[in-house]
């Protein structure tokens, strides 16, 4: 039961054929999935089930699984006082013709829609409780304690990628050293949060991270609505005035600037603009 693709050729989930996969995922954990409910993205599949659950296909690397595993929905399930849906159970297993594993983990239903897409164009109507919600599961969650590593963008983040990015996008006589090193969600943006009732999932790739790495994804994900970005910098203000916060701002302005950037992003010009004012205060100490 496996994907007929060439090892050569990069996968889309939204263009290969997937029927395989989810009826062995269906005979596994004993559901049946809605077939107008289906998702497709680049690298995963999802869709509500028979018994009022969302089921979320990944097809992984076996390079990309570090040693801590491959299990970050299930251990996200033991965060108390974290909005999330209530992890349920899930089926894992090896390609047979591939050096890559798939893995279905089911879930509750969310207790409402995803915000938007990754990154937002305009700003969505969120109440003031929605984002006290936000604000008590984040600060929550970084004081937990854990020993994943986060991996954004399923990319072990450590010290030295940290540097790395930082300086090929923004090279200075500034440390980039990280103090502090807390739990993080590790793929915040707008498609992975609920509303108007606040809830977070996707927790594949959660895990320890400097502090502020959320906050500065949110804002990330926010840049091209200038007001909905200040409204994030107001909110997780703490975050960002720290020292590993403003790092975490010019690590997620890196990947807006860097080789990749798309020429006409509209929030190219708003994170040059925060870039050189961080910039600027890590110089000042």
């Amino acid at each position: 039961m496996t994907l007929s693709v060439s090892k050569s050729q990069a996968v889309d989930l939204r263009v290969q054929p997937v029927d395989e996969v989810l009826d062995r995922v269906e005979r596994s954990l004993q559901v049946r999935f809605l077939p107008d409910t289906v998702v497709r993205k680049r690298r995963s599949v999802g869709a509500r089930t028979d018994r009022e659950t969302w089921v979320r296909i990944e097809r992984r690397l076996l390079a990309k699984i570090t040693d801590q595993g491959w299990n970050g929905a299930e251990c996200a399930a033991r965060l108390n006082g974290v909005a999330q849906p209530a992890w349920r159970g899930c089926v894992v297993w090896r390609d047979a013709n591939e050096p890559v594993m798939w893995r279905a983990d089911e879930a509750d239903l969310l207790q409402a829609a995803p915000v938007g897409n990754a990154i937002l164009s305009e700003a969505p109507e969120l109440p003031d409780a929605w984002w006290d919600g936000l604000n008590a599961s984040l600060d929550t969650l970084a004081a937990h304690r854990t020993r994943r590593v986060a991996t954004p963008d399923t990319e072990t983040i450590t010290q030295a990628s940290v540097s790395e990015a930082v300086r090929a996008a923004f090279p200075g006589d500034f440390d980039t050293t990280v103090q502090r090193w807390v739990p993080a969600h590790a793929d915040l943006n707008w498609a992975n949060v609920t509303a108007p009732v606040f809830g977070l999932f996707d927790w594949e790739d959660w895990g320890n991270a400097p502090q502020g790495l959320d906050s500065a994804s949110l804002w990330g994900s926010s840049l091209a609505v200038p007001s909905l970005a200040e409204r994030v910098r107001q909110e997780r203000r703490s975050d960002f005035e720290s020292r590993d916060g403003k790092l975490m701002t010019l690590f997620v302005c890196s990947k807006i600037l860097g080789p990749y950037a798309h020429p006409e992003d509209p929030r190219s010009k708003p994170a040059r603009r925060m870039a050189e004012q961080v910039i600027d205060e890590l110089q000042a100490g």
